[in-house]
């Protein structure tokens, strides 16, 4: 057994459709760089434009979750990130990430915010990628939803050009959210250049974290790499 598990969870039937589970680094969010393992379920109701991981909406595997923490502990790291495609469409995504947390590991969801969180394990950090305009995905966010973070929490913004900025500001604002939880702007990979979000942010003293993909910049637009 896996050195970083704490207790041995509950052996649970529940089933899940998975894509793939790997490790790598994570490449954003407040522990980039650390080695950590993704478990990737399939299926999505968005269509971003920049979507990486379209390979992600149909297909996969179903899996018994015993199946999944045999291969997650075999790579002996503490941190879990359960992603997608949306991973919260599938409901057994839930009760996952508890069997998940019992057992002992540190783990974050990546999630777009457009399905409910509110039943959302109390232990688990979660990343929520509000759509921006130039998502075309916009509509679908549910801002319910961040009413529900705490400071642990982080809403990450995907920019793809100026208007995109502005309008993630105006959201920063209207929500409320710094002191909420953490706020991670990021440029859109191959159509916002980097170092002009930086400029932006500095000009306007935005306390947030700009960020870039550091898996892209690793291995380029191969997800899960």
């Amino acid at each position: 057994m896996n050195s970083v598990i704490q207790q041995t969870p509950v052996v649970i039937a529940e089933r899940l459709r998975i894509t793939e589970i790997f490790l790598s680094l994570q490449g954003e969010s407040n522990t980039v760089g650390l080695p950590t393992v993704f478990v990737r379920l399939t299926g999505c109701p968005l269509r971003c434009q920049y979507c990486d991981t379209e390979y992600a909406f149909r297909g996969g595997e179903y899996r018994e979750f015993s199946a999944i923490l045999a291969q997650v502990s075999g790579y002996q790291v503490q941190h879990v990130t359960v992603t997608g495609g949306e991973p919260l469409s599938q409901p057994a995504c839930l009760p996952l990430l508890e069997y998940l947390c019992d057992a002992g590991y540190q783990v974050s969801l990546e999630t777009s915010g457009a399905l409910d969180i509110s039943q959302v394990d109390n232990r688990v950090t979660k990343v929520m990628d509000l759509k921006t305009p130039g998502s075309g995905e916009v509509d679908k966010n549910r801002f319910q939803n961040l009413e529900r973070l705490v400071p642990r929490d982080q809403v990450k913004f995907v920019i793809c050009d100026r208007n995109d900025y502005e309008w993630s500001r105006g959201i920063v604002d209207e929500y409320r959210l710094v002191g909420r939880c953490e706020l991670l702007f990021s440029p859109a990979f191959g159509q916002q250049d980097g170092a002009r979000l930086a400029e932006w942010v500095l000009e306007d003293r935005l306390p947030v974290r700009f960020q870039l993909q550091l898996h892209k910049i690793l291995w380029g637009n191969e997800a899960g790499r």
